[in-house]
């Protein structure tokens, strides 16, 4: 194994182990799906390191290792189940305290994170749920941290609409 991919397991195996946890909603299919999705970018490293960015290379291959086990397993997404997505819960009290305060109850959240678009939910579980950073999200996904920023911003806004949350002016009067 070469040493630029050993460095690159190193860096994303736990957060990539989060993310298939969450979908999957069982330890040993999370294992099971990251280490596919090592093998195969393993396999196409040489292939991987000529893209624009590996990065976002191999999250699609993380992705597509993902929605393959759940089609094979019959199964949707596990986001709404997964205890791992308290985390999410916490992150975004904390980060709007007085907006989620009211919220009834955190199925209510699962459900609307796991409604957004694609890109604002991957953003949202990949910030607070996973751990990475606006640039490291942006390396993954293929875009400026504006636009990480962007999507999170427009996926806090949908989250607040469903949740009929009024977020007011969030820099006060």
């Amino acid at each position: 194994m070469s040493i630029t991919f050993e460095a690159f397991l190193a860096t994303h195996a736990r957060k990539w182990l989060t993310y298939a946890y969450l979908h999957t909603g069982s330890e040993p299919a999370a294992r099971e799906v990251a280490l596919s999705a090592y093998e195969q970018l393993g396999r196409l490293w040489p292939h991987a390191l000529r893209q624009a960015s590996v990065e976002a290379y191999a999250w699609s291959v993380l992705k597509e290792r993902v929605v393959e086990w759940l089609y094979d397993h019959q199964q949707p997404t596990a986001l709404t189940e997964t205890a791992a997505f308290a985390v999410v819960t916490h992150a975004l009290l904390r980060e709007c305290q007085q907006q989620f305060a009211m919220l009834e109850s955190q199925l209510g959240l699962y459900a609307a994170i796991a409604r957004l678009p694609e890109r604002q939910c991957d953003v949202i579980v990949l910030r607070h749920v996973i751990g990475y950073s606006d640039a490291q999200i942006g390396a993954l996904l293929g875009v400026d941290e504006v636009t990480v920023r962007s999507y999170a911003s427009r996926g806090k806004r949908k989250l607040a609409a469903a949740l009929g949350i009024d977020q007011g002016n969030p820099r006060g009067n």
